[in-house]
């Protein structure tokens, strides 16, 4: 141990921590890196209107989902720029496994022949970044190519099959929308149905159009006998201050009263005091149970009825768009690799762990005296 540190002298660990690092990197950076041009472009996707299905009442409970915020279809597309679907694509349309492949110098950054799918997708992920701004939720794509048109057209492929994700993914959404509210106006237009079927069922069962207007009108008719029994009665104390009662005018007269009174009592056995299935009130009720349920059942029918053609209409447009802010431009000089300053951070780091390990050989020399 003594002995490599005896032999490790101040200019052998300059020569070998220091120079050959950067003899190193002198010949690597300007001789064998490989230039690389970066392509950039900066997107966001913007939610359509939805004041038209606003207007429409109750249309929230039904399309509820349809209308996810902006800054998460910008994370799905972030996720998707990076994914295996899109590495596929760009590979078939722009053939870029042979393009990474081409450079033969540069063994850090370019892509070995015969590479795995997972290897590729990595590397891939290393030569597209994706950032995305919290503030302003706008992606930036920044592309990196060994030529300056291969890039500007590999990100403007990545613009293009975004913006295809973004209208299947957003009409996939309507489509979804659209057959859940069929299945609602399915539903509604089966309560409706039912509900009509019971009221036809109880009208032709009671032999009653509408029991209510029937107990109304024997609720009138029972007050016009009432009435009418109130005048025949003092019509009849009228007569018997001067006539007998055997007199022809007061036995006709009481005759009528008994007519009357009996069909008044007929009238209310018939309202109120008869069987349960002849009751007027009772049927009445009944009967106006059945007519809110047929009249919800057909509001929620016209309801799902709209929901389904707003759906229609959504599915049919551009929910949401693909906005390009920055379109992707066509780089003229190489980006990568920055070597002015990779070989001054190199010359830093380098002199920096010369004095450490300085530093240390002299603390271990000294523990030893």
């Amino acid at each position: 141990m003594m002995k490599l540190i005896d032999w490790l002298t101040p200019k052998r660990l300059k020569f070998g921590i220091v120079v050959v690092p950067m003899i190193l990197a002198a010949i690597y950076y300007p001789f064998v890196a490989a230039d690389r041009y970066v392509s950039s472009a900066t997107v966001t996707v913007r939610q359509a209107s939805q004041d038209a299905s606003a207007n429409l009442p109750g249309m929230a409970m039904l399309l509820g989902g349809i209308n996810p915020p902006s800054r998460e279809d910008t994370l799905y597309l972030q996720r998707y720029v990076h994914s295996l679907d899109m590495l596929n694509r760009l590979d078939a349309r722009l053939n870029l496994r042979a393009h990474y492949e081409s450079e033969k110098l540069d063994p850090f950054y370019r892509l070995y022949s015969g590479a795995s799918q997972e290897w590729f997708l990595e590397y891939y992920r290393s030569r597209v970044e994706v950032l995305f701004d919290d503030l302003s939720s706008l992606l930036t794509v920044r592309v990196q190519g060994f030529d300056p048109e291969y890039a500007q057209r590999v990100a403007e492929a990545i613009i293009e099959e975004s913006e295809l994700f973004v209208n299947a993914f957003s009409h996939r959404i309507a489509q979804e929308q659209m057959s859940f509210a069929e299945q609602e106006l399915q539903r509604a237009a089966e309560r409706l149905q039912a509900a009509k079927a019971e009221v036809i069922a109880f009208q032709n069962r009671h032999k009653l159009l509408d029991p209510q207007a029937q107990a109304e009108a024997s609720a009138v008719l029972i007050a016009e006998l009432q009435a009418t029994l109130a005048r025949q009665e003092a019509e009849l104390r009228s007569l018997l201050s001067y006539l007998q009662e055997d007199a022809h005018q007061v036995q006709a007269l009481k005759g009528r009263i008994a007519a009357t009174k009996a069909q008044l009592e007929a009238e209310r056995r018939r309202s109120t005091v008869g069987s349960n299935s002849e009751r007027l009130n009772e049927l009445a009720a009944k009967f106006r149970d059945l007519s809110l349920q047929a009249r919800f059942a057909e509001d929620a029918y016209k309801l799902a009825l709209s929901a389904v053609e707003n759906a229609r209409i959504d599915a049919t447009r551009k929910i949401k768009s693909l906005v390009v802010i920055e379109s992707p431009a066509k780089p003229e000089i190489a980006e990568y690799p920055r070597r002015i300053y990779n070989l001054a951070t190199l010359f830093i780091v380098c002199c920096l762990l010369y004095g450490v390990t300085r530093l240390v050989i002299a603390t271990i020399r000294d523990h030893q005296d």
